[in-house]
């Protein structure tokens, strides 16, 4: 005789019987007889069935504890807007493909949203300006130096957020004011100081808010003196570029890595006296995910010691201009750099 599963007691019954044994077994066999076969045969499904669901269930605990300890993906957000989308994906690249993680991406955030995401852990890292985190995310005074504004954000983010500034480009996306090269040339245009001296000869086109907001023509004239210029007219920011090429204006703000600076017919102005603060790319992440996975920081930090100022105008102007994909431009570039670390 084999032995029989008690699926009560879950345990074997021996095969030697004594007695009251054999007094058992009759009982239990008279019960199953009255139970009916069918009935039975129901109960041993029902437990099967249980057992699975059991089994199922452990599987599932199983794949969320090891999502926990480590198989969650990347989450990468990005601003709204070309340079932003472009070094994000350009991020996601480099993790992926040097680091082995999976990263999901959460581009086209607004701007005025993607911090409170970050530290919401909606997202877990963003490409960053050091002057937007100085100014407006910490609501700081002004700073002129770019590492002293990268070590003041890094110290507070980390103090009230537990945020991480990764290393900084050398890419700055700051304010500044073009000319065309016509004015340039004519009258010896190339700095902030060379453009004040010779305001009286320049048409300038604003887009308005520029003529009055702090960090606008009141923060040039404080240090730089009265720009009185011939003319001054105010645009659409969109139209500002079109506006100098068609004679209309002779000089406009812009910002400083904008891809229609790649034209030649445009020279950016330095900012001599520093006037402006940095605006610097850098990647800033929770410090939860760095921990979690260290190669991070390395991989980004590489990516960023190969994107200065002329770098990612290009980039940009790859979009804005020649009317390319971000991710066919982020993808290019990275394939042009990744065998450099």
């Amino acid at each position: 005789m084999s032995a029989r599963v008690d699926r009560r007691r879950g345990g074997a019954v021996p095969k030697r019987k004594t007695e009251e044994n054999m007094k058992r077994t009759s009982i239990k066999r008279t019960q199953t007889y009255r139970f009916g076969k069918p009935a039975a045969l129901a109960l041993i499904l029902a437990l099967i069935l249980a057992a699975l669901t059991a089994t199922a269930c452990g599987n599932d605990e199983a794949k969320d504890a090891d999502t926990d300890a480590g198989n969650a993906p990347v989450r990468i957000g990005s601003k709204d807007f070309t340079e932003n989308l472009i070094l994000a994906e350009l991020y996601a690249l480099a993790l992926e493909d040097k680091g082995g993680l999976e990263v999901e991406r959460d581009f086209s955030l607004a701007s005025s949203s993607v911090h409170t995401a970050l530290v919401n852990d909606e997202i877990d890292l963003y490409p960053e300006y050091t002057g937007t985190g100085l100014l407006s995310v910490l609501q700081l005074d002004l700073i002129t130096d770019p590492q002293e504004v990268y070590d003041t954000v890094k110290a507070a983010y980390k103090e009230q957020f537990d945020l991480v500034w990764l290393e900084y480009a050398r890419a700055n996306d700051g304010q500044g004011i073009a000319v065309t090269k016509e004015a340039s040339d004519k009258y010896g245009i190339k700095t902030l100081s060379d453009l004040q001296r010779n305001a009286a000869n320049i048409r300038f086109a604003s887009q308005g808010e520029f003529d009055e907001r702090e960090d606008g023509i009141p923060a040039l004239e404080a240090v730089y003196g009265p720009f009185d210029f011939l003319s001054s007219i105010v645009i659409d920011n969109a139209l500002k570029y079109d506006t100098l090429l068609n004679g209309e204006a002779d000089a406009s703000p812009a910002y400083t890595s904008e891809g229609q600076l790649t034209n030649p017919a445009f020279v950016l102005l330095e900012d001599d006296k520093q006037v402006w603060p940095p605006y610097n790319i850098a990647p800033v992440a929770r410090a939860a995910v760095l921990e979690k996975y260290p190669q991070i920081e390395e991989i980004l930090n590489a990516v960023d010691a190969l994107i200065d100022t002329p770098a990612i105008t290009a980039l940009n102007a790859e979009v804005d201009v020649d009317g390319k994909e971000y991710e066919e431009v982020a993808k290019a570039f990275y394939d042009s750099i990744k065998g450099t670390f």
